[in-house]
């Protein structure tokens, strides 16, 4: 694993659109259980026929939240977008985040649970997690979906600044 690229980027005003999880919903440890029902049960694509998405590919955006870890499933849409039967919404507010391009092996898991290397580096710039914020993890097409010819990846990782 790799932390490729280190940026600051808006994440803009935005209503994300998918399924809430808490840490009961874990399966092994992680969600990844429920990655997979996303996909097999063609959330997604019913998401992707809701128009109004923002910028952002299929995305988990995390917090904690009065003292309980949520973690969504889905994908940004426009604060305006109709919420299709079945999904859950979270409206966001623009927020200012620091940016990882990490890059290594999906298959492997290593470029997941990257948050101490993430804010190692956040450290080094005098950057600041703000409390109880945002991360998200983004799955950028094609970054993420085209793996080159070592079979790596890029996840970006974004975490809330203050």
């Amino acid at each position: 694993m790799e932390i490729k690229k280190v940026f600051t980027e808006t994440v803009p005003a935005g209503r994300l659109i998918g399924k809430r999880y808490t840490d009961e919903d874990k399966v092994g440890g992680s969600f990844g259980a429920k990655w997979g029902e996303f996909m097999q049960r063609g959330w997604f694509a019913a998401l992707e026929q809701a128009g109004g998405k923002v910028e952002f590919d299929y995305v988990a955006i995390m917090r904690m939240n009065e003292g309980e870890f949520e973690y969504w499933i889905g994908m940004f849409f426009d604060k305006n977008a109709n919420v299709p039967e079945g999904f859950e919404s979270i409206d966001t507010e623009e927020f200012e985040a620091a940016v990882f391009w990490i890059y290594g092996n999906a298959e492997n898991g290593e470029i997941y649970c990257q948050e101490d290397a993430c804010l190692a580096e956040m450290n080094k710039r005098g950057w600041r997690k703000k409390q109880d914020g945002w991360e998200i993890e983004r799955y950028n097409c094609p970054r993420f979906t085209g793996p080159d010819d070592a079979g790596n990846v890029i996840l970006d990782y974004y975490i809330q600044i203050s």
